[in-house]
């Protein structure tokens, strides 16, 4: 696996003759594995058009705050998406935008709403370039943790000869997978994510299950994985598809996640339990399907093991990660079982709140901690919270390495 597969990648595009060699950007980066989405300023669809740059990429091109929106908010749909945002070119103007704050359009707007990193490939005319202003706005923008690709030496394309060109694309997007490659910060490790809900079978039919799609847990074990950890799987049935790099375990009850978890559990680093494991099954598995009859049908239950429990119980190394899905007394019910299983933190969540739990892209939780403390993060992409959580597992594994040494 490449250091760019999965990565979510936003190229923002700028009106300048520079903007053709974008095109190859955006196709270097898409044949690395990288999950790009281009965002383009309106002079520079007069230089590239959008549709060429949808063919490559796949996705849709963001060109305007105003036209049909491909996400809900999409400037904050973009932002949130990206893991890095990387202008090229970048024109003197976009430049002074940045370092002003300036949000106007799509693009500046996007930039202005990110966490990711921001990194800039200018290309001007020398004199724009050396000129006093623009090397104020990118020294501001230096300063602020902005990462500048210096512009090449060379003959522009209004005919003269100096600095001003864009670097050529392998060499931005070499730079790009520099920054990946720093960024394996659980190079090394071994993370178990469980994911989606279980079915317990009533007959060869039916079965009782729960609302959970998986989507979160896949989104912890992709994060995972871009920053370099070795990440098992263990899924319960969903059609969501296995994140790169992922090895997947399926399985379909409760009793099969068990075994499944435990199967791995002596040689992991950490185990992050977000799958919605059903707590009780039928007692009795009827052999054939179970016909409509004119009465009421009485099931009988039976408990299925507490995976979490019992992974707390026999924590030795591991930091242990869990999740609960609540509809009321959220930070009650979560601090409980916090300490009943003996966990590290746990995130939770109230799944009858609008556009958060099963089923949906976004989520907002607080999360919980051992030692006492407690975050509350606001409605953001399940991506975006997959970056929380693993930052707060990289800030385990440091404490537990720290007490060790």
């Amino acid at each position: 696996m490449g250091v760019l597969t999965g990565r979510r990648i936003v190229l923002g595009v700028t009106g300048g003759i520079a903007a053709y060699k974008a095109v190859e950007i955006a196709s270097r980066l898409k044949k690395a594995g990288a999950d790009v989405r281009v965002i383009m300023t309106r002079a520079a669809c007069s230089f590239v058009t959008p549709l060429t740059f949808r063919e490559i990429t796949g996705a849709p091109v963001a060109e305007t705050m105003w036209g049909e929106p491909h996400h809900h908010v999409e400037h904050i749909a973009l932002a949130e998406f990206a893991e890095l945002v990387l202008v090229a070119p970048a024109t003197a103007n976009f430049i002074a935008k940045a370092a002003a704050g300036i949000a106007d359009d799509m693009l500046t707007t996007s930039v202005l709403a990110t966490r990711a990193p921001l990194v800039i490939a200018p290309a001007m005319n020398t004199g724009m370039w050396e000129n006093s202003v623009t090397q104020e706005n990118v020294r501001r923008l230096t300063e602020r943790g902005t990462q500048i690709i210096p512009p090449a030496v060379g003959q522009l394309a209004c005919g003269t000869t100096g600095a001003g060109r864009l670097p050529e694309p392998e060499e931005i997007v070499r730079i790009v997978e520099a920054y990946f490659a720093s960024a394996q910060s659980l190079a090394g490790r071994r993370i178990l994510v469980t994911a989606a809900g279980t079915e317990e079978p009533l007959d060869p039919v039916r079965y009782l299950g729960n609302r959970s799609t998986g989507r979160m847990g896949f989104e912890v074990a992709a994060e995972a994985a871009r920053r370099g950890a070795e990440v098992v799987l263990v899924a319960g049935p969903t059609p969501i598809a296995t994140p790169a790099g992922v090895r997947r375990v399926n399985v379909r009850s409760a009793r099969d996640m068990h075994a499944a978890v435990f199967a791995e559990y002596d040689s992991m680093d950490a185990v992050i339990k977000a799958a919605a494991v059903a707590d009780y099954r039928p007692a009795e598995t009827a052999e054939h399907k179970i016909k409509k009859s004119d009465g009421e049908l009485t099931l009988t239950l039976t408990r299925n093991p507490d995976i979490l429990y019992e992974l707390g119980q026999k924590k030795r190394h591991q930091i242990l990660v869990g999740f609960a899905a609540e509809t009321q007394n959220v930070a009650e019910y979560a601090r409980g079982k916090l300490a009943k299983k003996n966990l590290d933190f746990i995130v939770a969540n109230n799944v009858a709140e609008k556009d958060a739990g099963f089923g949906v892209p976004t989520n907002h939780v607080q999360i919980f901690f051992a030692d006492g403390r407690a975050e509350d993060h606001p409605l953001m992409a399940k991506s975006a919270l997959a970056g929380v959580i693993l930052d707060r597992l990289e800030e385990a594994l440091k404490n537990k390495n720290e007490k060790n040494v």
